[in-house]
């Protein structure tokens, strides 16, 4: 398991492609070097929306490399152009080797710097849409259980990518699949 890409953004204005004006951090960017993680986010992110994002049990987001591909296909399949990097579906950690499948609430991230604490799964929002560029986005993330994951932070310290780390198992009740599809269910 490793960190593929370190992504953070500062809250900023754009228009969506339906012509509406949002205010999201959701437009996050690679990172180069060591990056600290505070109890809040990791330095240099920012949220636009605290009551959804951010806050003690949602620092930081992490995301499967995993996913991208289908991300790219449905995309194109919607006529948007352009290929995604790393920090397009709005996380602040760009993973590889552990999907949601593998997670749940409690599990720790031991970095080399820090440790991050599993607390729930992203649920998408029409910002997601927004930033994706096609208005089926957050029902397709909905639909494949490609939710990634919400992060507190545990021990601070920092980040980087390249890095490697484990995963230790919590109590292993509640899995961020069934938790994300029990409640997607109920929106539905």
């Amino acid at each position: 398991m490793q960190v593929v890409s370190v992504n953070t953004a500062r809250v900023e204005h754009f228009v969506a492609t339906s012509g509406q004006a949002l205010d999201s951090g959701i437009r996050k960017r690679r990172r180069e070097g060591r990056v600290d993680v505070r109890p809040l986010a990791l330095d240099g992110d920012e949220q636009a929306d605290l009551s959804v994002h951010g806050g003690l049990s949602k620092a930081v987001y992490a995301y499967p490399q995993e996913h991208y591909a289908f991300w790219q296909t449905v995309r194109g399949q919607a006529k948007v152009d352009g290929a995604l990097q790393p920090g397009d579906c709005g996380e602040n950690l760009t993973l590889t080797g552990l999907l949601e499948s593998k997670v749940w609430i409690g599990d720790v991230l031991r970095f080399p710097d820090c440790e991050l604490v599993v607390s729930e799964p992203r649920y998408p929002c029409f910002k997601f849409n927004a930033h994706m560029g096609f208005n089926q986005a957050a029902k397709l993330m909905a639909q494949s259980g490609y939710c990634g994951f919400y992060l507190a932070v545990k021990r601070e310290g920092s980040i980087a990518a390249g890095e490697s780390f484990e995963l230790i198992a919590g109590p292993r009740e509640v899995g961020i699949v069934e938790l994300f599809k029990a409640k997607m269910k109920k929106k539905g």
